[in-house]
């Protein structure tokens, strides 16, 4: 009799332990989803390419942006373009990239926002002009501050998971940023 006790309450508790961390796990998740700023006014952001780098490939960038930055990847594994239409007021939401990712603005002007050492540092590109975002946890936005304009950019994300995504919400990083 004690023995068949003593089996139940160990089910008991497995199946109580498991339930714990199922809500505990649910509860991280929601709470990444509640910190997120999702973006608003994107009129598209369709993927028009996403290939796997068949040899290895390392990838090095050299911003010069005041201090030089060097982002380094070592066998890069996909890489992912976008096309992405902000419509006037529109803006992506805080988020950070896996690797590095070019940009390129084909039409309007887009302000972009991230947390420097100096506190919330934007910096505006026009139609023709291209900046490397460095990804690997580096948060910004970008914004389309126009009332009329929409504004159009063309990314390319580099070392993006096999299959994964190329962008990864971010919560608000403070700082006095507008967003």
């Amino acid at each position: 009799m004690r023995k068949h006790l003593w089996l139940a309450v160990c089910a008991l508790n497995k199946k109580t332990l498991a339930s714990v961390t199922m809500a505990a796990a649910v509860g991280a998740a929601l709470a990444g989803v509640v910190l997120a700023t999702p973006g608003s006014g994107i009129l598209s952001a369709v993927v028009v390419a996403r290939a796997v780098f068949l040899n290895p490939v390392d990838i090095n960038f050299k911003i010069k942006d005041g201090s030089t930055e060097v982002v380094h990847v070592r066998d890069a594994a996909e890489t992912v373009m976008q096309q992405m239409v902000l419509g006037p007021g529109g803006q992506t939401g805080w988020h950070t990239h896996p690797g590095p990712a070019v940009v390129l603005i084909k039409s309007g002007t887009v302000t972009l926002y991230s947390l420097e050492s100096t506190g919330c540092a934007p910096r505006i590109y026009s139609a023709g002009q291209a900046f490397v975002d460095s990804g690997q946890g580096h948060v910004h936005l970008a914004a389309n501050l126009s009332t009329t304009e929409s504004a159009e950019l063309w990314v390319t994300f580099f070392d993006v998971p096999p299959g994964g995504a190329f962008r990864l919400d971010a919560a608000n990083p403070g700082g006095g940023c507008p967003f």
